[in-house]
């Protein structure tokens, strides 16, 4: 029997417009098996390593530098990528859990997650930073930042939609009313980590990135993927053993990728 789908499946969905990309000619590990997720560093360009270490696979993030959660469709048919950074809903701002909001792409299409999203035109740029000036510790939900997840679903039918050419883009810069570069280095150096500080996400310079929406049917009401990836500072993974060096145990706290629920847009932080 065909599973029920809850009535969430049948709304609309934010769609990613084919853009704002992020490539590197730099070899790097990807995730998944339906999408392929890896995290860049907006900044330098470079696409982080990643690490396995005790069942986790690890980045090392560059305190107050800017980055993005790439996503690319590696099946042949459309996706939705429910994306979380902190426990948090990256379109919603609700505590993450996979039946939520996402991003819909077409088989192929490559996609930059950048920030926060404000409205269907705008961003608030991720950034790494101390734990305690992070988006999910300012909104009072501290308790799994560090963890990136994306839940990704197949669709119930497929839908035809007219093929879109996919090319390498830049990565995306801030739009006109934004700061200098200059100053926007000299505003993330003031939210850097701490040497020895635990890494969150910031909720950084406000920049344009435009989707629009789309109809998705779930498969299933299960995730038919989830990739988790956790990230903290260079100097914290060699603290803790993760990157070869230093032998030290592994932190015990596992924060969840999707710990809750509520519907919207990403909201300020007090």
């Amino acid at each position: 029997m065909k599973p029920k789908l809850a009535s969430f499946s049948r709304r609309m969905l934010l769609s990613a417009v084919v853009g704002t990309a992020l490539l590197s000619a730099l070899p790097a590990m990807a995730m998944g098996r339906l999408t392929d997720v890896r995290v860049v560093n907006r900044d330098s360009g470079e696409v982080l390593p990643m690490y396995r270490y005790r069942g986790d696979v690890w980045v090392a993030g560059e305190p107050g530098a800017r980055y993005a959660v790439e996503l690319r469709n590696a099946s042949r048919g459309r996706l939705l990528n429910v994306v979380s950074v902190d426990g948090i809903n990256v379109i919603s701002g609700e505590t993450a859990s996979p039946d939520q909001t996402g991003y819909v792409l077409t088989p192929g299409q490559r996609y930059d997650v950048s920030g926060w999203r404000k409205s269907s035109r705008e961003i608030a740029a991720f950034e790494f930073t101390s734990l305690p000036r992070s988006y999910a510790a300012r909104t009072g939900r501290p308790d799994d930042v560090g963890v990136i997840g994306v839940a990704v679903f197949r669709e119930a039918r497929a839908v035809r939609e007219p093929s879109i050419p996919i090319r390498p883009f830049d990565r995306s810069a801030p739009q006109a009313g934004g700061q200098s570069s200059m100053q926007n280095k000299s505003h993330r150096g003031g939210d850097a980590a701490e040497a020895g500080q635990d890494l969150g996400t910031g909720h950084g310079d406000r920049e344009r990135d435009r989707v629009g929406k789309t109809d998705f049917e779930r498969r299933s009401q299960r995730p038919d993927d989830i990739v988790r990836i956790r990230y903290d500072s260079r100097e914290n993974l060699i603290a803790m053993g993760v990157i070869p060096a230093y032998q030290h145990p592994i932190r015990e706290h596992r924060p969840s990728a999707f710990p809750g629920a509520r519907p919207g847009y990403v909201p300020d932080p007090d």
